[in-house]
């Protein structure tokens, strides 16, 4: 009987330590099964990097147009290995978005295509793409060197390479001054934004979910930085209207999750009740409906039009970037605000995690190390 107590009184102290550490099990189970998703990320970004070298070679590049320097391939390889994994980077951050936004939305009937293997998917492009984002960065950072190291010593050269390619706002010259610290704000959000998935015994299910739904920022802002930035897609023309054209299906996804969401306790009831514990009200969740609609028939306008915000290849000015970087910042303070009204609204009760869930809440899901 002593044994029986002793274990008893032991067990809910194994299970507050389990829930009040983050799920180091659970990441490395993840980056194990997105071991095969990442080597396939690495042979496309090799194939795009192929790709820009040949086309740099013959001279049918566009970047070559607007920075005639960079025409030695082999010379600036770290400058095309940089814009490579940009590439990868956008793509795989383009699937696992899809993937979470069918998750979490009205999901399709294959048989083939459960939830469970979902939202693996999901969890493991997501690394994935983390790291690729970082990665574009690195090689940004690389060739930051060796173009300072023609001016200044090595430290100073460092230095310079970092805060202009990690630093947010760091970067100071040109449409670069905007287009990277969006960059760097997507990056930087991703991260925790990305991993709160392993915290969500310490948070509580509620909390994660509602926090991770902020994540589609990460997606706007990679999208808005390759618009703003690449010079592969720098003129208008058929390229940069393609990269609208892609967006069409998610701010469709998006529509389509939020009139039709999977867990019931999401879905729009215009004469419910109010309640306290969820995350948002009904008007932000109607008004979020109204602004996805409004930014889908804006999408399709802009393809329609062929008015994309690209420079003309026949010369001229270029328009100022825009935002100013203090319209970037204040969006980044009321995205934070934002963020923090939801975890507080949704803060745990009492013991985190034991509380149980409501009827209309679909348990969060979890990783395979929680299910053995």
């Amino acid at each position: 009987m002593a044994e029986v107590s002793e274990s008893a009184v032991s067990s809910p102290k194994r299970e507050r330590k389990r829930r009040a550490r983050f799920d180091w099990a659970g990441l490395r189970a993840d980056l194990r099964a997105a071991v095969p998703d990442a080597s396939l990320a690495l042979v496309i970004t090799g194939l795009i990097y192929w790709l820009l070298y040949v086309r740099v070679e013959n001279g049918s590049s566009a970047t070559i147009k607007i920075m005639p320097m960079l025409a030695d391939a082999d010379k600036f390889w770290m400058y095309w290995m940089c814009q490579a994994f940009g590439w990868s980077a956008m793509l795989w951050a383009y699937i696992t978005v899809v993937f979470g936004l069918m998750r979490s939305g009205p999901r399709p009937r294959w048989g083939w295509l459960p939830a469970a293997r979902l939202e693996k998917w999901h969890r493991t492009t997501s690394l994935t793409t983390i790291g690729l984002m970082f990665m574009h960065a690195f090689f940004f950072f690389t060739d930051q060197i060796r173009d300072n190291r023609e001016s200044w010593s090595f430290g100073r050269s460092v230095w310079t390479a970092f805060v202009d390619s990690f630093v947010p706002g760091g970067y100071a010259t040109g449409t670069g001054r905007v287009a990277i610290l969006v960059g760097l704000l997507a990056l930087y959000l991703a991260i925790p934004l990305g991993l709160a998935f392993y915290l969500r015994h310490r948070t509580g299910p509620r909390m994660w979910l509602a926090v991770h739904r902020f994540v589609i920022v990460v997606y706007i802002l990679s999208a808005w930085h390759t618009l703003l930035y690449s010079s592969q897609a720098w003129y208008d023309g058929p390229f940069r209207t393609f990269l609208w054209l892609t967006q069409i299906p998610i701010a469709g996804l998006l529509l389509w999750r939020l009139l039709s969401p999977a867990r019931s306790g999401e879905r729009l009831r215009l004469g419910e009740s109010s309640r306290r514990d969820r995350a948002l009200p009904i008007s932000a969740r109607l008004a979020g409906r109204i602004v996805v609609g409004a930014t889908l028939l804006g999408l399709v306008a802009v393809v329609v039009t062929g008015i994309d915000g690209g420079r003309s290849p026949e010369g001229g000015s270029s328009p100022p970037p825009w935002p100013e970087k203090w319209v970037l910042w204040l969006g980044l303070l009321l995205f934070t605000l934002a963020v923090v009204a939801v975890v507080i609204r949704l803060r745990p009760r009492g013991n985190a995690g034991t509380r149980k869930p409501a009827q209309d809440e679909e348990p969060a899901a979890t990783s395979p190390a929680d299910r053995s």
